[in-house]
């Protein structure tokens, strides 16, 4: 080789000879860095013709055992194998750099290689390779960390949009349902749609899982985005109000709306949407009245439904002038008046103490022919009950039972709560056991307001028969129920009975009160006994 020394013929000063030097060993990186490029290159397509041309794994193991490999090698490998006719190749090479050369695939590698084969239409296996990248990730912090690596890897691989479908698919069948729909979000952010196909699986995999919030966050996705529903959907939907137990009680409202109507599973559906977003009052009107006009748009759900809901929504969201200024305009325009829409002015005008106003649209109601249900009645009852109007309170729960009706368990409580703070405890009882005939199902709170009503009258029998009662009604007392009981006993001087419900509240994981210790180590006192080591800071 010759030397530096020998390049020029006179001699080289020190500065000289390091800068020729560096130049010099430069050159000959590059042409070795060239040399290994092109003999990667050839070995990369020698690579690639031995699967093209359909030899065994044996011999292609023998001719390529000392082929360094690795995430680099395998990416050009997959990329030179990228047109569908070389798919299977590609494919075939994957699993052979796993299992010959026991490759630890990365997530980009596991990416180009399932795009290629959505390219080719090999969704089998493309599905099968999803759901293994899947599985490896699964655990990482990182949710959308196989969707960002397919995204970038998209064009470079020509691929094509499904396989963004498939990946939320393969999400919903591994039940990573919340993730399949942060994945939907995700690549609709980048320009990629998702199919119905793909929205139906999803909220397929949510009912079997009774995920009934995530459901109807990602239908009301759908109308959002304008992906409207088909006949599968509207089936999913109607099977997950069934199991939730709210599709005869939206089937009712659309009754109050429209009559006696069998409803179709669309107008059901999407009135239940619309019942859902009102009732969490996380929306603001504009957004309820820009979903009911695309439902309207696909008549997905009737005008007069729409025009109710709008209403509705209006009074709920507490804009009770502009939703009465509306409900005018609409009837010049020939909008006919419904139960519904009247028992949602009579509910806003009870909570806002208006009264003698909700009697006024009581009384217009029933003058039009339109029958008041028992929300209806629910609404004057709590409206008096707030006003400590018991006698007006009393007379609609008579008139409700005199028409076959009977009150929610929630307004009931409300008129019991109010009838024993003013010591008519044995009324409240009394309406109680002639609700109980008429198939009422009372709860915890309404046996704790009786419960609470007699220990103040000093009545430890009816108390004590209460509690029995809630025992058969498998009705489970709460720590207010037992304070009560105690007090009472302690009152009677009946300790050792208020010990054996002091027993039986532990039991029952229940942790006594400070006022328990207290009023038992005040009965043992008053006794002159000792109180059995009770500490009020127990």
């Amino acid at each position: 080789m010759t030397s530096i020394n020998q390049v020029s013929s006179k001699p080289l000063n020190l500065f000289t000879r390091i800068s020729f030097s560096r130049c010099y060993f430069q050159h000959l990186r590059l042409i070795h860095t060239q040399t290994v490029s092109k003999h990667n290159d050839d070995d990369v397509t020698a690579m690639c013709n031995s699967f093209r041309r359909g030899w065994s794994w044996d011999i292609i193991s023998n001719k390529f055992g000392t082929f360094m490999l690795n995430d680099s090698m395998v990416e050009r490998v997959l990329l030179e194998l990228k047109d569908p006719g070389d798919a299977k190749c590609a494919l075939g090479f994957f699993h052979w750099s796993t299992k010959r050369r026991n490759i630890e695939h990365g997530i980009r590698c596991y990416s180009i290689a399932i795009h290629i084969l959505v390219r080719a239409r090999l969704l089998d296996d493309a599905r099968a390779l999803l759901e293994s990248v899947l599985n490896k990730t699964k655990e990482s912090s990182s949710r959308i960390m196989v969707a960002d690596t397919l995204l970038d890897c998209y064009r470079v691989s020509d691929s094509h949009p499904i396989v963004f479908d498939l990946l939320i698919q393969a999400y919903a069948k591994l039940r990573l349902t919340d993730v399949a729909f942060e994945v939907c979000l995700y690549v609709e952010k980048h320009g990629f749609s998702v199919s119905l196909i793909s929205f139906n699986t999803l909220l397929h995999v949510a009912q079997k899982s009774d995920q009934f919030d995530l459901i109807w966050d990602v239908y009301e996705h759908m109308i959002q985005e304008r992906t409207y529903p088909n006949v599968a959907t509207f089936r999913i939907m109607i099977n997950a109000l069934c199991k939730d137990g709210k599709l005869q009680k939206n089937v009712d409202a659309l009754n109050r709306i429209m009559g006696k109507w069998n409803s179709t599973p669309s107008v059901i559906v999407n009135s239940s949407l619309i019942f859902r977003v009102i009732e969490q009052g996380e929306m603001e009107e504009s957004m309820v009245v820009v979903l009911l006009k695309r439902l309207l748009q696909k008549n997905l759900i009737p005008h007069s439904v729409a025009y109710s809901l709008i209403i509705h929504a209006r009074v709920m969201l507490g804009s009770l002038d502009s939703a009465r200024e509306m409900y005018e305009e609409m009837e010049r325009r020939g909008f006919q008046a419904n139960s519904f829409v009247y028992t949602s002015f009579i509910g806003a005008y009870c909570r806002e103490g208006q009264i003698d106003q909700a009697n006024v649209l009581m009384q217009a109601m029933e003058e039009r022919g339109l029958k008041p249900y028992g929300e209806t009645f629910d609404h004057l009852k709590m409206g008096y009950a707030n006003l400590d109007q018991l006698e007006e309170c009393l007379s609609i729960c008579d008139k409700m039972l005199s028409i076959g009706l009977v009150p929610s368990c929630s307004s009931f409580n409300k008129m019991v709560e109010k009838l024993c703070e003013k010591g008519h405890v044995e009324q409240a009882n009394t309406k109680l056991t002639l609700l109980l005939d008429k198939g009422f199902s009372p709860n915890d709170i309404t046996y704790t307001y009786l419960i609470e009503g007699y220990a103040k009258k000093g009545e430890i029998q009816e108390v004590l028969k209460l509690y029995h009662e809630m025992e058969y009604r498998s009705i489970s007392p709460g720590l207010s129920v037992f304070t009560s009981i105690i007090q009472s006993l302690c009152c009677c001087g009946k300790l050792e009975d208020a010990d054996k419900y002091l027993r039986i509240m532990k039991g029952r994981s229940l942790t006594p009160s400070v006022t328990i210790y207290k009023t038992l180590i005040a009965g043992y006192k008053q006794k002159g006994l000792h109180h059995k080591g009770y500490s009020s800071s127990e």
